[in-house]
């Protein structure tokens, strides 16, 4: 056990390990990281099919100017990374266990993480979408499949209480949204998991999930 910081590359020492002990086991074929914060939008058949079936992984990947974004790069990782494939994206990821195996193995990007991503840098919001791009891209679908509010503002996404939860809030983050799932670009389902909901949330989460998310069924 060691202990991590928020924002620091032990975050993605400590994602690496996970995906290693997860890959021992030979059955796992799909790998989610989600946050104690996340619920599931949808039951387990759902949510199983979805992932097991899809052809792309999901990581969030995307090219963002400004100082969160192009800002935190630092010019000594070039020429290995240069700021046009500097990546910004969410940590929370779901990925097939081909990339799994090769981010476990990855002895070229993230040495340069670890040497020059340091402060103000993030590695957890840029490693893996920079890595990914960079090697994988055609394999990504440049999305997460974890719903968040980031319209607030800051450098966390909104948090959900109690009062919160109903049903309409539910239905809306399960199938408000249109994207790309294999080769279709107009599905409604999007996101698998949603946060940021506080423990004192539960009580009205299960209330609804029969219903909502059809858990039970």
């Amino acid at each position: 056990m060691q202990e991590v910081q928020w924002g620091n590359v032990n975050m993605i020492e400590a994602e690496r390990r996970l995906l290693a002990n997860a890959l021992l086991d030979i059955s796992n074929q799909r790998f989610v990281l989600l946050s104690e914060t996340c619920i599931p939008l949808f039951n387990f058949s759902t949510t199983y099919s979805y992932l097991i079936n899809s052809t792309r992984n999901f990581v969030g990947s995307y090219d963002m100017p400004g100082p969160v974004g192009r800002g935190r790069y630092n010019q000594h990782m070039s020429p290995e990374i240069t700021i046009e494939q500097w990546r910004k994206g969410s940590q929370w990821f779901e990925m097939d266990r081909d990339l799994a195996i090769e981010v476990v193995s990855d002895k070229k990007y993230f040495p340069l993480f670890k040497k020059h991503c340091k402060n103000n840098c993030y590695a957890d919001e840029h490693y893996l979408p920079t890595f990914v791009s960079i090697k994988f891209g055609e394999r990504n679908s440049n999305r997460s499949l974890t719903w968040v509010d980031w319209s607030h503002g800051g450098p966390h996404p909104a948090k959900f209480i109690r009062t919160q939860v109903t049903k309409e809030f539910l239905e809306r983050m399960r199938s408000g949204s249109r994207c790309e799932y294999n080769g279709n670009p107009n599905t409604n389902i999007c996101f698998l998991f949603a946060r940021k909901f506080l423990p004192h949330a539960l009580d009205r989460l299960l209330r609804f999930a029969p219903k909502v998310m059809q858990f039970g069924e």
